[in-house]
């Protein structure tokens, strides 16, 4: 009898989270952490009993020192890394209270949606790039 291939889909929430004059955040995943020094949108795993709504707004209280007052869901996909896989899915986050701030050791930065491609952008999170350069009106902020 072969042993099962099926591998465990981790479900992932990222944020797409705009300042004033319409830039994103993006964190850079710190030492220690798989594919450390590389760039994602801010955001972490969904745990169990936990909506994705709660998710999102726990990650980004425990990343960035945020509260989430209002968000939507975007856009989600599935990405292959080759030691697991994840199911990504992206909250546009409309508005927020505090300012952002590294908690988690990450360095971040607020970057034009139309400049995101330059970055290191991880694999998973790289369809989101045309998906946010095409939102019509910018998105969020406070």
């Amino acid at each position: 009898m072969r042993a099962s291939t099926a591998r465990a889909c981790v479900a992932v929430v990222a944020a797409a989270l705009f300042d004033r004059d319409g830039q994103v955040l993006i964190a850079q995943r710190p030492p220690g952490k798989p594919l450390a020094g590389r760039w994602e949108f801010p955001g972490g795993k969904v745990d169990a009993g936990e909506s994705e709504r709660q998710a999102l707004a726990r990650e980004l209280r425990e990343e960035l020192g945020i509260e989430v007052l209002a968000a939507r869901h975007f856009m989600r996909l599935t990405h292959a890394y080759v030691e697991r896989d994840v199911e990504l899915s992206l909250w546009i986050v409309e508005g927020f209270a505090g300012e952002p701030r590294a908690l988690d050791a990450q360095a971040l930065k607020w970057v034009a949606p139309a400049r995101l491609a330059a970055e290191d952008i991880l694999e998973a999170d790289r369809p989101f790039i045309e998906a946010l350069r095409d939102l019509s009106g910018g998105a969020g902020g406070r």
